[in-house]
């Protein structure tokens, strides 16, 4: 194996031993703690694997093991910020892709990783670069009044678009429990009588939606209930004062590569792969939000 790649797959071993010992010191033994200790430990098998393999290990092996690395440090970054900063705010036309919290092949064989790649990489960028721009022709720059509906209906397209993208990444996880628990099981229950009715409610929400849009579980403060609703392309038909939990893309690029325009099977298969931990927490924030019922 070339000395020069030898010599970064050790690096990125010592950097993931440097990262472990610093959560075995942390007192705060959360799930987010275990679970960073363990992709960090999964992901020094694979490099350790490709170090001890007689064949030459390539580029773009090394690119994906470097990816992999990065993603666990921008999620315990971003996750521990969350815990310390109560608030902070993005310069107009700064925004960015964040990315997947596992690697593009971890939902197969549900998603696949090439869709996970195309859709990611280039649809979800296409929507952060188309809100950046928005945002610099609003905020940023003299503005030419007569072309101001043209950028805000992009602020919405492309906002709606980034926002409801970073949501469904987070949505879904390789490790999913198939059924919520928590805060969100009882109110699910109680809001739709079981969790398999709200499944049946949201599957055919979902395959209602006609041509591009999305099937969304929102939580509703001026009702203090659970509602579900279609939106087409991303912005349209939004049932405003309501916050996103559970989102599902029902535009084609999320799944024709793989089920054609079998949409219904997809759904299916889906529900696999939902990050039920991550809808909880949305839930009990959501809920923190209190208006007058009416």
């Amino acid at each position: 194996m070339d000395d020069n790649k030898q010599s970064h797959l050790q690096k990125l071993i010592k950097w993931g031993d440097n990262t472990k010992a610093t959560l075995n010191n942390t007192s705060d033994e959360t799930t987010e703690v275990t679970r960073w200790r363990e992709q960090i430990e999964n992901w020094q098998v694979d490099i350790e694997s490709k170090l001890n393999r007689n064949t030459e290990i390539s580029n773009e092996d090394i690119a994906l093991l470097q990816e992999e690395g990065e993603r666990i440090a921008f999620d315990m970054k971003n996750k521990g910020k969350k815990k310390h900063e109560s608030s902070s705010a993005l310069p107009y036309g700064k925004r960015k892709l964040p990315p997947l919290p596992y690697k593009y092949n971890a939902l197969e064989p549900y998603i696949s990783e090439e869709i996970m790649r195309l859709h990611h990489d280039e649809h979800h960028k296409s929507y952060v670069d188309g809100l950046n721009e928005a945002e610099k022709a609003l905020y940023t720059k003299g503005m030419d009044d007569t072309i101001i509906k043209h950028w805000l209906r992009e602020q919405a397209f492309h906002g709606s678009g980034h926002h409801l993208h970073t949501i469904f990444w987070n949505n879904m996880t390789p490790d999913s429990s198939r059924k919520p628990s928590g805060e969100i099981q009882r109110r699910i229950e109680d809001d739709f009588g079981s969790f398999d009715k709200f499944k049946e409610l949201f599957s055919d929400v979902a395959a209602s939606v006609e041509g591009v849009g999305w099937a969304v579980l929102l939580w509703t403060p001026r009702s203090g209930r659970l509602a579900v609703q279609s939106l087409e392309k991303h912005q349209l038909y939004q049932l405003a004062d309501s916050i996103p939990l559970l989102v599902l893309d029902m535009w084609e690029h999320a799944y024709y590569l793989q089920y054609k325009t079998d949409k219904e099977t997809y759904i299916k298969n889906w529900w696999n792969v939902v990050n039920w931990e991550d809808v909880n927490d949305r839930y009990v924030e959501a809920k923190k939000v209190k208006w007058h019922l009416y």
